[in-house]
């Protein structure tokens, strides 16, 4: 188990961590340097971006918070982490499933062990497949933590299909994840982070299910406008909020 980064630690804490995640793809410098000023305006937490020293540097020169790198292949990793990555992250595999590539429970264990024999001081975060029965997730989750993952991170939005339109189909679509949030975050005793899918309608449920925070990603990076994905950034950041002020006692006798 690795140290957290003091912000991580502290929202994680708080129940309201934010990441907001340019694409494990998405390797287009103006994209990416977008993403991440729509995050440093907005409030997040952390950025979640491709596994490239060279994403990482540009990062690094546009804002202070935490860098996480996301790839599927472990030696990826290592060029990130010198270029100052904060964190590393095996996953975000919704990239993958439209063509047709699968990740069962016995590779990203195994990648999970390559990761942390290549890197072992870096903070870890795995996320668990939602190609996987939620048994089989929650199995998995508590394995990954065993080979040294300090978050575990659930997905599902590419899989829901939702029938209906406004608020109803939010929670349709944030489904999958949101059952994997809960179901996880009783068996571990590291932070669930709830990705895929996810909405300002959906964020707060995720936290009630027992995520320690939240990642959102196709939310904010498919939108055109700086100004749209700053103000989406802080529509999220503000339910996160408002959950907290929710749990807060009253100061009323």
């Amino acid at each position: 188990m690795t140290t957290l980064h003091p912000t991580l630690r502290a929202a994680f804490a708080a129940g309201n961590a934010l990441k907001v995640i340019s694409g494990l793809t998405n390797h287009q410098a103006d994209r990416v340097a977008a993403v991440v000023r729509a995050a440093d305006q907005g409030g997040a937490t952390l950025v979640d971006i491709a596994a490239s020293a060279e994403l990482v540097r540009l990062s690094k020169s546009l804002t202070d918070l935490p860098i996480c790198v996301s790839a599927v292949e472990p030696a990826h990793f290592v060029g990130c982490v010198a270029a100052g990555a904060d964190l590393i992250e095996i996953g975000n595999f919704d990239a993958f499933y439209a063509l047709g590539r699968r990740f069962e429970a016995d590779e990203v264990l195994a990648l999970t062990h390559q990761t942390r024999d290549l890197l072992p001081h870096i903070t870890l975060s795995v996320t668990v497949p939602h190609i996987l029965p939620l048994d089989q997730q929650v199995h998995l989750a508590e394995a990954l933590v065993k080979a040294g993952a300090d978050i575990i991170q659930t997905e599902g939005g590419t899989s829901s299909q939702p029938r209906s339109a406004g608020t109803l189909g939010l929670i349709e679509k944030a489904a999958p994840t949101l059952a994997a949030a809960y179901e996880i975050s009783r068996v571990v005793d590291v932070p669930v982070l709830c990705a895929s899918g996810l909405s300002s309608v959906t964020a707060p449920l995720a936290i009630a299910a027992g995520a320690s925070g939240i990642g959102i990603g196709s939310a904010i990076n498919q939108l055109n406008s700086d100004i749209a994905m700053v103000a989406a950034v802080r529509q999220i950041v503000e339910a996160l909020q408002q959950v907290q002020l929710n749990k807060a006692p009253s100061l009323q006798s």
